[in-house]
């Protein structure tokens, strides 16, 4: 396979346009479209949907997934011939964002220093980072999916539970006789963004109530949500991790005690891997089991 028109193909998925791939690899928007179409050629099938963005076909997705292994394999064995003098590895990684903003980074921060591995984090929901690995966009993910892709393993780590929680102000103000439809049809509800089903998923089961029926604001960061949440913007589904402090002394309360949301989460990577990203997904898995539920 030649080097240049894999790069080409690399460049045009990763920034979703010709023109964008071209100006990465000092080209013309013409010579990355040609690399990418003898490439084509080559395997005798489409690799790119020339949308805006542009994005892998499924073929393209397959073959982006050994070009990125391929590429770190490299990596890591000119790491090991050149010792010291070697540039750090590079990794994605595809993320959930309580994950990153509780237990992740604590979990790899050693192991990172130790290896000389650097971190490309790619956050999204924890239900949408599977769909990451298999474009080939990241080498490992955290996902809520326990089914391993085709080639790869997937690694219970353990569970995240998330609570309803508000201030005493707010709960006071909505909810003065307790979490009934007609109050939660009114009350506003912190959202982390449109692909979060947690809240959405408890209101639907404990109140048979569907999205749209309740007012939302959406705040697509943990901490900027939790943040949100403590002054009295909404209510909205916390993680034990990063409200457990804030419960004894009434800083937050809980509005359904007794209905809490397990995620059960999992590890994805390859079977076949480069030594220190094998030696990475362990040092995740192991964390994880002991910090998580």
């Amino acid at each position: 396979m030649d080097k240049k028109q894999a790069e080409a193909l690399l460049a045009v998925t990763d920034t979703g346009s010709f023109e964008q791939a071209a100006a990465r690899l000092h080209l013309t928007a013409s010579a990355v479209s040609q690399r990418v179409r003898a490439l084509e050629v080559q395997l005798g099938q489409p690799l790119v949907v020339r949308s805006r963005p542009c994005r892998a076909t499924r073929a393209g997705q397959r073959l982006l997934r050994y070009l990125v292994r391929a590429a770190l394999l490299d990596a890591e064995f000119l790491a090991e011939t050149a010792a010291d003098q070697a540039e750090p590895l590079s990794v994605a990684i595809a993320v959930n964002a309580d994950s990153l903003a509780t237990w992740f980074l604590p979990a790899l921060h050693p192991f990172l220093d130790r290896e000389r591995v650097l971190i490309d984090l790619i956050v999204d929901d924890q239900d949408h980072t599977y769909a990451l690995l298999e474009a080939g966009l990241a080498l490992g993910c955290v996902s809520t999916e326990p089914r391993p892709m085709r080639g790869c393993l997937a690694e219970p780590l353990g569970t995240m539970r998330y609570r309803a929680l508000a201030t005493p102000a707010f709960r006071g103000r909505w909810f003065p006789h307790g979490m009934t439809p007609e109050a939660v049809r009114r009350a506003p509800v912190l959202v982390f963004n449109r692909k979060d089903r947690l809240q959405a998923d408890f209101l639907e089961r404990k109140f048979r109530l569907l999205p749209n029926a309740y007012p939302c604001h959406y705040v697509p960061a943990s901490e900027p949500f939790m943040h949100a949440l403590l002054l009295g913007l909404g209510w909205g589904m916390a993680p034990d991790l990063q409200a457990k402090g804030l419960l004894p002394g009434g800083v937050l309360v809980e509005l359904a005690p007794d209905d809490p949301i397990d995620v059960g989460l999992f590890w994805h990577s390859w079977k076949v891997q480069s030594p220190r990203l094998e030696q990475l997904s362990q040092t995740v898995i192991k964390a994880a089991r002991r910090i998580l539920s």
